[in-house]
């Protein structure tokens, strides 16, 4: 018996009729095809990566992320740190992959074992790929020393992964997208099926079930809430509803709506977010694009102007892939973009990456100065 998909209320329906607007407009926007949009798919991937291993405890920067999504050395994070990324890396990029599977894509025990190796390939230790041998708790994020929650026996694991899966192919089919991926997640942490690695696992699987079965045709890397579970005050809230609706040990007849509700909320405003940035992206291509032809410089300047835009690091090596140019070319435009202050140098050789110039701080204030403030999707209305 797994953990049962609850009843929606009026506010729930509510909440998600704006999440699937926010997402219809998302994708009009996106079909046009607008030449930032990889840019900007890049950054949610990097997001939704450091913000999951947030969660883990394997703190790296969105800089470092994308860094090592475009085959450079990151600045700042550690090793240790830095295998973990690249794992949940591997696994985001074949989820990514089978959002287009076609329709014979069925869930089974080798797909989830096999991400979970693309995750955990490198702690041999730790069974990676294989359900764990042993007992598993989960500690309080309150006090490390006190268990918040116990899994299931390891005997049971099969079968609890077998009836999950079943579910993940056959059950609760007309419930709403994000429902089914926040029941997906909320099974699989629960059941715990491996020695370590099993919150990843569960964001990862939550993401898949979008990827496959979301309507708005996105790409998943706009559905993760992965980057709001990774803020501070939102992963003490994540355990807290976790351990709230999960209770000391495995029970599944316990309410469920308060996750739901948890989640929904993650997924209106991670829309929100989304909504916003690609509106900024497409008033600060229009932006910049007119300020570098005012300067006598190809449009395709941009592309190096635009992470700066949103406060990244530009590096030469990713803007020349970004840009399609040749080495020579990249030099050459970044150059010109650091004498006409739009860029600044920082760092030496193999480190060298440009930060936002002088010239960047007045194009932010003017392209930003239409912003709202988040809403709350579950706020009494009048």
């Amino acid at each position: 018996m797994l953990y049962k998909t609850p009843a929606l209320d009026a506010d729930d329906h509510r909440v998600l009729e704006e999440i699937e607007q926010m997402r219809m407009r998302l994708r009009h926007q996106l079909r046009a095809q607008p030449r930032w949009s990889g840019q900007l798919r890049r950054n949610l991937t990097a997001r939704a990566i450091a913000g999951s291993n947030t969660i883990e405890g394997y703190a790296a920067t969105v800089d470092d992320v994308e860094a090592l999504m475009a085959g450079e050395e990151p600045l700042e994070t550690a090793e240790r740190t830095r295998v973990e990324l690249e794992g949940y890396q591997r696994a985001m990029t074949y989820i990514q992959a089978l959002a287009d599977a076609g329709e014979g894509f069925r869930y089974d025990v080798g797909l989830l074992n096999g991400l979970h190796f693309m995750l955990q390939g490198h702690h041999l230790d730790k069974r990676p790929g294989r359900w764990r041998d042993g007992p598993v708790f989960v500690t309080s994020p309150d006090d490390p020393l006190v268990p918040a929650y116990t899994a299931p026996d390891f005997e049971d694991v099969p079968a609890l992964t077998g009836e999950l899966i079943d579910w993940l192919n056959t059950g609760d089919l007309d419930a709403p997208v994000h429902v089914r991926a926040s029941m997906a997640h909320l099974n699989l942490v629960n059941i715990h099926p491996w020695k370590d690695g099993n919150g990843r696992m569960s964001r990862a699987v939550s993401t898949l079930v979008f990827a496959r079965e979301s309507t708005s045709l996105l790409p998943p890397e706009f559905s993760s809430i992965e980057e709001w579970l990774g803020r501070a005050q939102n992963t003490y809230a994540y355990y807290r509803v976790l351990q709230q609706v999960g209770g000391p040990a495995w029970a599944p007849d316990r309410d469920t709506h308060p996750w739901i509700r948890f989640c929904l909320e993650a997924h209106h405003r991670q829309a929100q977010q989304a909504q916003r940035r690609t509106d900024l992206l497409s008033r600060a291509w229009i932006h910049l694009g007119e300020a570098a032809e005012h300067d006598g410089l190809d449009e395709r300047v941009v592309y190096a102007l635009l992470p700066a835009f949103w406060g990244s690091k530009v590096r030469r090596t990713v803007y020349q892939a970004d840009a399609d140019l040749s080495e020579q070319q990249a030099i050459r435009d970044i150059r010109e973009l650091v004498r006409l202050g739009w860029l600044e140098a920082q760092g030496q050789a193999r480190s060298r990456y440009y930060a936002p110039g002088p010239r960047m701080a007045s194009a932010q204030d003017q392209i930003r100065q239409a912003v709202e403030p988040y809403a709350d999707p579950y706020a009494p209305h009048p």
